[in-house]
């Protein structure tokens, strides 16, 4: 007859068996879904697609480009919402593209609207890198949250402070190489090519990077300790 486990040996096992979403799924989610990304980048590119023919053919102002990016991003959060689905990407949609329509009103000048997103990019870029600079990678904190139930790995365990310090710095030059290019061309009054960067800086970019961090982390967690639990204190 096997002797039966303790519940010490049970509760190793458990731990040292860490289960992990699949790379598709991880890289899922930090996307918002394919969904997520064809709804987000739909205004936008309403957007540009009606302004530049607006521009080209005299037919419509910059107002009607406007309304109508608008009008798309409130729809598609009203469909969600109407579903009882999660509206937080079609939330985050309907702010950029109001605070960039405002911007655009009041100064006549369509450019404008994709000046919101540059200087968001822009913040994005040095938290990215401040976040390294102490130690405390902003790409490993988003892991943690999403994948490994909230641990503490990823500033405890060295070499996975390592590894999302690089991977961190990669976000950041992302970020700020799509902030040069974008401001040059602003800068430049250049506004159709400033709307095609900033759909070809957008999210393919992004998918790259999300399924490279999640390649590589997934290498190198199986060479790591798995968290311990907690020890129950000891009665005196």
């Amino acid at each position: 007859m096997q002797p039966s486990s303790s519940p010490e040996t049970a509760a190793d096992e458990v731990v040292a068996e860490e289960v992990f979403p699949s790379f598709s799924e991880q890289v899922a989610q930090q996307l918002g879904g394919l969904r997520g990304l064809i709804e987000s980048s739909i205004p936008l590119t309403l957007f540009i697609v009606v302004n530049f023919l607006g521009e080209r053919y005299d037919r419509w102002s910059l107002r009607t480009s406007l309304i109508v990016a608008v009008g798309v991003a409130l729809a598609i959060a009203a469909y969600r919402l109407s579903r009882r689905e999660s509206i937080r990407h079609a939330l985050n949609g309907v702010f950029g593209i109001g605070i960039g329509a405002l911007l655009a009103l009041r100064s006549g000048d369509a450019r404008d609207f994709y000046l919101p997103g540059i200087l968001l990019a822009a913040a994005y870029g040095v938290a990215l890198f401040a976040s390294v600079a102490v130690r405390r990678p902003i790409v490993g904190w988003i892991w943690s949250v999403m994948a490994d139930g909230g641990g503490t790995r990823w500033r405890d365990e060295p070499r996975l402070t390592r590894l999302f310090g690089w991977l961190t710095v990669l976000w950041g030059l992302m970020y700020l190489f799509k902030v040069a290019v974008q401001t040059g061309l602003y800068l430049a009054h250049q506004t159709d090519l400033l709307g095609v960067a900033r759909l070809a800086l957008g999210w393919p970019p992004y998918i790259l990077l999300a399924a490279l961090t999640v390649w590589r982390v997934r290498r190198l967690i199986p060479n790591l300790q798995p968290a311990q639990p907690a020890q129950p204190a000891q009665a005196a």
